[in-house]
């Protein structure tokens, strides 16, 4: 005959005996202390001790890094269609990188008869105005026909 095993706890059992044993998980109070400085419990830097001027420091940098990452080298560029205005950074003759935002894509006469026809716009390789209007900003010299900005990770602060 084989030895009875004991009765195995339920989880919702062992969740209780847990919480009387350990208390509840208190490392994300809802505030921070009053006198313990800037809130950086969800920054992207460590954690370190209060001090402004760090703080400060590592916040401009932060935001430094965000402007060169994101806008690094582009350009507004017009379309002289629609007049919807974009950000674009040409890479070589091959490749263009072209930055949307809300008021640009609502704004562009290509995508609006794309969406109105029932298609996804986002499924289209591009607005052909536009790519003309690029073509024109590089022949015109408002825009680089290969960007010479630096790439946006190579650690200029």
């Amino acid at each position: 005959m084989a030895p009875e095993l004991p009765d195995v706890p339920g989880v919702e059992e062992l969740a209780r005996s847990m919480l009387v044993l350990y208390g509840p998980h208190d490392d994300h109070d809802d505030e921070p202390a009053a006198d313990s400085g800037p809130d950086t419990r969800y920054a992207r830097q460590p954690l370190f001790p209060v001090d402004p001027d760090r703080y400060e420091a590592i916040r401009a940098a932060t935001e430094r890094d965000s402007e060169r990452y994101l806008h690094s080298g582009l350009v507004p560029v017009e379309c002289r269609h629609c007049r919807a205005t974009v950000e674009v950074k040409k890479l070589g003759p091959g490749y263009t990188s072209v930055q949307w935002n809300s008021a640009a894509m609502n704004q562009c006469a290509y995508f609006t008869a794309e969406r109105e026809a029932g298609h996804a716009s986002s499924r289209n390789r591009g607005c052909p105005n536009l790519a003309k209007s690029i073509k024109h900003a590089v022949a015109e010299g408002h825009l680089e026909e290969t960007s010479t900005a630096p790439p946006p990770g190579d650690g200029i602060d």
